[in-house]
């Protein structure tokens, strides 16, 4: 219940905020493109940035107040910058269970009759709507109402953050073009495309807000890296096993996609020669349909891949706990960064 409360008064700062810079708008022709933006920001998500942010400074001995709550959802908008422009990398038609925010766009464009190419009119306006929201994060943080000194000893970690994803998200470029890669290879793209700055610096950020030793600063970046790799070994998971209908996003395109997650790398490792050929036949194919992906499923089920990842992010969940049980925290904040370690290696969405 605590953790919903939370979640609620996060919501309600970001509503706010965007409500706000909405109101400053002077050019109605754009407006309907900025809604799309808070819709897309308010509408759902799991809030996990913000809630790490806001247990770092209480762990660390940061008081409830209003200010933690704005300053944590600004990471939630640093959030929607990377999932706009990730969508638009990988061309995503949903999130969310909606469509993305560039086929949005670009639906409006087609249904309105606008002049030119629809798609490349999505593209264009979510790239810098992205951006906005990567200029918002940065304003939401430091008119967050804590102190200077808070916002000057966060800075650091929070600098490191947007850096360390846009290297993981090149990273996992890279690995795409390059193609069939390690398992060794794929966990670093998973350390710093989503274990970093889902976990790690969100956690950081907000000890330094409140002050955090480093003793404290140091047992963050093990709990947050272990649960960091492990929720990006879920999600790498549900791309390939989810419910569509319950993920929000398509089971299809981490493999059209050819996206070079540990489960493809383990299967590599572990295949027959004909099972490496029906991998390097499907895995990659922008045509690839329900039949071709329920091959490479089989592959990953029978070379016990699946069996093996998830051992991984249980591994992981249990070195965070460990991490996290010698760490000089107070009891509701050990209690909140337990249940969220859990739930992140552990859900269905």
């Amino acid at each position: 219940m605590e953790t919903e409360r939370l979640r609620a008064r996060i919501d309600a700062e970001l509503a706010a905020f965007l409500d706000d810079r909405l109101r400053g708008l002077d050019d109605e022709a754009t407006a309907p493109m900025f809604r799309l933006v808070r819709e897309f920001v308010v509408r759902g998500g799991k809030r996990l940035r913000p809630l790490l942010c806001y247990w770092g400074w209480r762990g660390a001995g940061g008081a409830d107040r209003p200010e933690i709550v704005r300053a944590a959802s600004a990471l939630e908008l640093f959030h929607a910058f990377c999932l706009i422009h990730d969508d638009i990398m990988d061309d995503s038609a949903l999130r969310r269970g909606r469509p993305t925010l560039h086929r949005a766009l670009a639906e409006r464009h087609a249904a309105e009759r606008w002049r030119g190419d629809p798609r490349r009119f999505g593209v264009a306006t979510a790239i810098l709507l992205g951006d906005l929201c990567m200029t918002w994060a940065d304003e939401m943080l430091f008119v967050s109402g804590l102190p200077a000194r808070s916002l000057v000893a966060a800075r650091p970690y929070y600098h490191r953050m947007r850096s360390e994803v846009c290297y993981g998200q090149h990273l996992d470029i890279l690995e795409q073009a390059h193609g069939p890669t390690t398992a060794e290879r794929s966990m670093r793209v998973v350390r710093y495309k989503s274990a970093k700055y889902t976990v790690e610096r969100p956690l950081q950020v907000g000890g330094a807000l409140a002050g955090a030793s480093p003793a404290l600063m140091a047992a963050y970046s093990a709990f947050g890296v272990a649960v960091g790799e492990a929720f990006q070994l879920r999600d790498d998971v549900l791309g390939a096993f989810g419910d569509p209908e319950v993920t929000g996003k398509s089971d299809l395109d981490d493999f059209r996609d050819g996206k070079p997650t540990v489960l493809i790398a383990h299967a590599l490792e572990r295949a027959t020669p004909a099972q490496r050929d029906l991998i390097g036949r499907l895995h990659g194919d922008p045509d690839l349909d329900e039949r071709g992906a329920a091959e490479l499923r089989g592959v990953l089920l029978d070379t016990g891949t699946l069996t093996a990842v998830e051992a991984m992010i249980k591994e992981r969940v249990d070195q965070a706990l460990a991490a996290l049980s010698t760490a000089p925290v107070p009891a509701p904040a050990r209690r909140a960064l337990t249940d969220l370690a859990t739930s992140a290696a552990d859900r269905a969405r």
